[in-house]
């Protein structure tokens, strides 16, 4: 069954001026997203869902501010169209942007790439993501885009007040009880705090659009997520995966990377490191906290899903994961090694 949009098209053509064609964008499971053409333009909408939503969730309009600061930056993005803040056009707050023709890889092994590609895919992305943390955000008028102290007990906060939110949809109490325990203690062991850089927020393999010939990454996509703040928070996001196995959200654990030609933690690390990225330690907070935000976001999913609001049709499989994740926080925080600052 063809997926159907949640506004009325006629509304949309009548602000481009112009008979529209919509085709929906099926990866991810926060904002619906839409590519839409025209007899002129090929654009991607970007919405909040309808309905509830949890508090500063679906920030699309974040989203549209953030890549307008980076446009003609060292960090490659699609170009901004509009922002319509008014959700009387299309039901909610939306934006439309330039479609960019690259390709997305949902699981981090990259599948439709030679070694040699994935490797300098990896690399680039270590690259780009060093050039997101060095942006100059007061010269690109970020300067109130979020508070430029205390990051992480400002998102020790938040990610409870989200956990709270997506608990009262009803979870399973052994899990309910772990990510209770995980929050208690990110509250009692805030680590030292880095210089304040822009974030991006959920900065991944399926969230950059890479290209080839050569392959190198061609924008980062899904800013939803981002602010000022700590830097190792994307780092940590990103080492995630090295620790996910490919059924849990295409991760690399107990894939031969060097037969991929992937570089390994360490290696993409002190690429990143390299291009100009943040030198502090990576630390088991910053690893178990990742792994716990992650769970807090799967179990929103999960909770949007019982409302009828996700935007994906596999989002109860996806919001399923939540307990492996606050599974692997928790193992991630009580190991010898992980006592130990990697990288």
């Amino acid at each position: 069954m063809a997926i159907q949009p949640d506004f009325d098209p006629a509304t949309l053509e009548s602000l481009l001026g112009e008979p529209v064609a919509l085709a929906p964008v099926t990866s991810g499971q926060s904002n619906p997203t839409w590519f839409v053409s025209t007899a002129t333009r090929e654009l991607v909408l970007r919405k909040k869902p309808a309905g509830v939503t949890a508090s500063s969730a679906h920030a699309v309009d974040r989203e549209h501010r953030v890549m307008s600061a980076l446009s003609n930056s060292a960090v490659p993005v699609p170009d901004m169209v509009m922002f319509e803040p008014d959700p009387a056009v299309i039901g909610t707050p939306f934006y439309l942007m330039e479609r960019l023709y690259g390709h997305v890889s949902e699981t981090s092994d990259l599948p439709a790439l030679a070694a040699e590609e994935r490797g300098a895919v990896f690399n680039d992305a270590a690259r780009v993501l060093a050039a997101i943390h060095t942006v100059d955000w007061q010269a690109a008028d970020l300067s109130d885009y979020g508070k430029t102290q205390d990051y992480y007990p400002r998102q020790v906060r938040r990610w409870a007040r989200q956990w709270e939110t997506a608990k009262a949809a009803g979870m399973e109490a052994q899990f309910s009880n772990r990510i209770d325990r995980l929050a208690a203690w990110f509250a009692e062991n805030i680590p030292a705090e880095s210089p304040t850089t822009l974030v991006h927020g959920d900065y991944r393999i399926g969230n950059v659009m890479y290209a080839t010939g050569p392959a190198r990454i061609e924008a980062v996509l899904d800013w939803e997520l981002s602010t000022l703040g700590d830097p190792l928070s994307d780092l940590a996001h990103w080492m995630m995966f090295y620790d996910l196995t490919p059924e849990q959200m295409g991760g690399l654990a107990g894939l031969d990377l060097a037969a991929l030609g992937i570089p390994d933690g360490a290696a993409f690390m002190d690429h990143y490191r390299a291009s100009g990225g943040c030198d502090a330690p990576l630390t088991r907070f910053h690893r178990a906290f990742a792994m716990y935000r992650m769970s807090v976001i799967l179990a929103g999913i999960t909770a949007r899903a019982k409302a009828g609001q996700a935007a994906h049709d596999d989002a109860v499989a996806v919001g399923a994961m939540a307990p492996q994740f606050a599974l692997i926080a928790e193992r991630l925080l009580s190991s010898d090694k992980a006592h130990q600052a990697v990288g």
